[in-house]
């Protein structure tokens, strides 16, 4: 890992372990109910390891959070971020997220992942908390795979589904940066009210 993933790392077990101990549960809790193991969540809570989005995904259902609780440093002046218009989240092994809503904004989300070749969520499949997610590939190719069925989305090709259903993606190029935009209604970065 880079130092910029190390960072990333920190930030996001640093915030995990924070909301697991405002939970008041244990470290062997999170990982019974998430079905990842007590080392893997330790190391995560310590930054030593980076986590898939299938990973995080299970984890922030157990804690009952947003990823954007999880991910987020939420600037002091709320008027700078709506007035900046877009924010990097650059998270996950390599890919990179530009989330071009406000994070405030509680209706919808509206996220561009720029992914590399062969960049994956994970190979277990995975939830979040929105009603629907319109999916566009701007460019190269993503092969969505909701439940059983798997698609191929090509530049120009949109599919809407709802998060709710066990999903997972990857860019299957070896050699093509997939573009995607990510529309969520609502926004699964919000906090619970």
């Amino acid at each position: 890992m880079g130092q910029a993933e190390i960072d990333r790392a920190a930030h996001v077990g640093e915030r995990l372990r924070a909301i697991r101990l405002e939970r008041g549960l244990t470290l062997a809790q999170v990982a019974a109910e998430s079905g990842l193991t007590k080392g893997f969540i330790s190391q995560l809570e310590r930054g030593l390891s980076s986590i898939s989005l299938s990973a995080l995904a299970r984890v922030c259902a157990v804690l009952d959070v947003r990823f954007g609780e999880v991910l987020d440093d939420r600037p002091a002046d709320k008027e700078a971020v709506a007035e900046a218009g877009a924010s990097g989240w650059p998270f996950f092994d390599r890919h990179q997220d530009v989330l071009l809503t406000p994070r405030e904004e509680p209706r919808l989300a509206l996220l561009e992942s720029r992914l590399p070749p062969g960049t994956t969520a994970g190979e277990e499949l995975y939830t979040f908390p929105a009603d629907r997610e319109v999916v566009y590939v701007a460019a190269g190719t993503l092969a969505l795979q909701i439940g059983e069925t798997l698609h191929e989305l090509r530049a120009g090709e949109t599919i809407t589904y709802s998060p709710r259903d066990p999903h997972t993606w990857r860019n299957p190029s070896a050699t093509e940066e997939t573009v995607v935009l990510w529309f969520s209604v609502p926004n699964p970065f919000m906090p619970p009210s």
